[in-house]
């Protein structure tokens, strides 16, 4: 009980001491909060240490924190870290920093995308990586936050990820020396589904557009991504912003996220806002001066664009698929899905209309049409798990005329 009293008394002091509150107090004009504001990045990586599990929200390049990611970089004497994110940026940006820097010991990913030292580390055997589907990254991650312990899944049913033996480490010579674990399942109304573990990291680092010094959350466009799971699972959750705004001026139905999860933000000190695949609408006199094999492209995506029918929910993969959204027939209405949180996805930008916070699932810059809605990641497949979806168009280096990828 005394110790109980001893802690409400140091939160009262650095509640009531906090520049401004206790004249508010006074007059009754406000009320009183405990701040979660840090002064800088350095600050709030305070107490990460080697060994640790960091979430780390972003997809691509897209809504990383940069200035958290920046402070770890900072210090060479956090070591050894486990890192769940989605992917790890590119090879000299974002997460590919703390590859750069031998930092990281294991990554838990579903992609390895364009980062070739992500590629070389792990083929190398410097690097332990368990890669995942990204569906079920981001609902493990979600189920964490939500405290519970598991769920079974239908993803990976019938595959290494049910029977194990997808390489996490090489060694030098090139052989498997860490290997996944094989899946419990279990049959559920006639179909068999495989278990996976909720995740639950020592920190979580995630960036969002405008935050409160509550810690409550506002995401822009598709930014929302793996920041919105990560930032309920880490025991501490560190925010970094771009705007700082007073408490009381985010309404309370715009809040994305509760400041219940956040324990400690920040407003970032710069942002570079990179993005991966800057890809402008053209014309058709530009297309007309495309090179042969990209006309060759153009000309299959716009045959699959003819398989959309009016109404329907369609979501499109990396690759050609994107492509679909530029040579959608005028006279019909179709709702394209991106997987990183987009319903509503339009033609790719004009240069007047990109925006860092808003690409595709290929990390290209797109719009939104009217009427359109961003999510988190974990929403989204929630989406494409539940069969919400009418048709997905898969990108491949080949297919046969049966559909063999």
């Amino acid at each position: 009980m005394l110790a109980i009293k001893k802690q409400a008394l140091a939160s009262a002091s650095r509640v009531l001491f906090r520049t401004g509150v206790l004249s508010g107090l006074a007059t009754g004009a406000a009320r009183a909060y405990h701040s979660k504001l840090y002064k800088s990045s350095d600050e709030a990586i305070e107490g990460v240490k080697s060994g640790n599990t960091l979430l780390i929200g972003g997809f691509g390049l897209c809504g990383i924190p940069e200035n958290l990611l920046k402070a770890i970089a900072r210090r060479k004497d956090i070591q050894q870290l486990t890192a769940v994110s989605n992917n790890a940026g590119t090879a000299d940006y974002g997460l590919g920093t703390l590859l750069q820097s031998r930092q990281i010991k294991r990554m838990v990913s579903s992609y390895v995308g364009e980062n070739k030292e992500f590629s070389r580390q792990y083929l190398g055997g410097e690097l332990e990586v368990e890669l995942l589907p990204q569906g079920t990254i981001a609902e493990r991650v979600r189920s964490g936050g939500a405290g519970i312990p598991a769920f079974y899944t239908l993803t990976g049913v019938g595959t290494q990820v049910e029977t194990g033996g997808i390489p996490i480490k090489y060694n030098k010579e090139g052989e498997v020396v860490i290997a996944s674990e094989p899946r419990e399942t279990k049959v559920f109304n006639g179909r068999k589904y495989l278990m996976e573990e909720g995740i639950v990291g020592d920190f979580a680092l995630v960036k969002a557009w405008k935050g409160d010094e509550l810690g409550n959350l506002v995401f822009k466009y598709a930014a929302s991504n793996f920041n919105a799971p990560m930032a309920t699972a880490g025991k501490i959750t560190i925010a970094e912003v771009e705007e700082i705004v007073p408490v009381g001026e985010l309404k309370p139905n715009e809040i994305h996220i509760s400041g219940i999860h956040v324990h400690r933000i920040l407003k970032g000190e710069t942002y570079e806002k990179r993005i991966e695949k800057l890809t402008l609408r053209r014309s058709a006199e530009e297309e007309s001066e495309l090179p042969e094999a990209m006309k060759q492209r153009i000309h299959i995506i716009k045959r699959a664009a003819r398989e959309f029918q009016d109404g329907m929910y369609v979501n499109l993969g990396i690759g050609m698929p994107v492509l679909a959204s530029n040579y959608i027939d005028p006279s019909i209405t179709v709702h394209l899905q991106s997987e990183n949180g987009i319903l509503g996805m339009g033609p790719f930008p004009t240069a007047e209309e990109v925006d860092a916070d808003l690409v595709n699932a290929g990390k290209e810059s797109v719009t939104v049409l009217p009427g359109g809605t961003c999510f988190s990641s974990d929403v989204s497949f929630g989406m494409i798990r539940g069969n919400r979806l009418d048709m997905t168009i898969l990108g491949g280096m080949q297919v046969s005329s049966r559909g063999d990828l």
